[in-house]
């Protein structure tokens, strides 16, 4: 096992660093686009305050289609898309924006739910005190609702973790593409064990901080 680490060990390091790297700014990104459309699809929703069958129907339909897509597709066919905003399709860089256009509407679905579990009774209360809908969004929907917006993201951040593995058919990095690299082409499967030890390590850390933090908002 020593000699593994001494042979390996740096580049696992690398890898789950790239990993976390690629997770992180997708996520970040991917919020702060599904969040919003999370919101708008609760408000133009039937019975929504800002209720519009065209905008949610068209809104809808956009985000079924991309989230019909599975991500190792949806990677290769944006491909020239990919290298005309990003400049390239391979690294860190490239497979960014492959993550964010196949999160994003993840999140956006996730977030509807979330905020579609708020007593309507609340809300209802606000808006008789004349609140405006922007207040409403803030401080009742997304307040109300934080303990399962940090469950969506989490099982967002879980899906985003899986994803970068994918990536790394397109040498994108991290340790999908230190298990297709090493542990598949190169006959290596000691490296193909760990990498899929430390990415369950990963994903068990964070349901458990997911779940710890939604439960605590909860209480809050």
């Amino acid at each position: 096992m020593q000699q593994f680490w001494t042979d390996w060990g740096d580049l696992i390091w690398t890898g789950t660093i790239q990993t976390l790297t690629m997770t992180s700014i997708a996520l970040l990104i991917s919020t702060l686009i599904g969040l919003p459309l999370g919101t708008l699809l609760v408000l133009t929703r039937a019975n929504g305050r800002l209720a519009n069958r065209f905008v949610y129907g068209g809104l809808s339909s956009v985000i079924n289609v991309i989230r019909s897509i599975p991500f190792i597709i949806l990677l290769f066919f944006i491909l020239p898309f990919t290298r005309f905003i990003m400049g390239t399709t391979i690294g860190v860089q490239g497979v960014l924006l492959p993550l964010i256009v196949f999160t994003a509407p993840y999140i956006a679905r996730l977030m509807e739910s979330a905020l579609l579990e708020v007593d309507r009774g609340v809300i209802e209360a606000y808006e008789a005190m004349g609140i405006s809908t922007r207040k409403i969004i803030w401080y009742v929907l997304i307040r109300e609702a934080r303990s399962s917006i940090v469950l969506g993201l989490t099982i967002a951040t879980i899906g985003l973790i899986g994803a970068t593995a994918m990536a790394g058919l397109v040498g994108a990095g991290g340790l999908g593409d230190i298990a297709y690299q090493y542990g598949h082409l190169r006959f290596e499967p000691e490296v193909m064990y760990v990498t899929i030890f430390v990415l369950i390590l990963l994903v068990q850390s964070i349901q458990s901080f997911g779940n710890r933090l939604a439960a605590k908002l909860k209480r809050a």
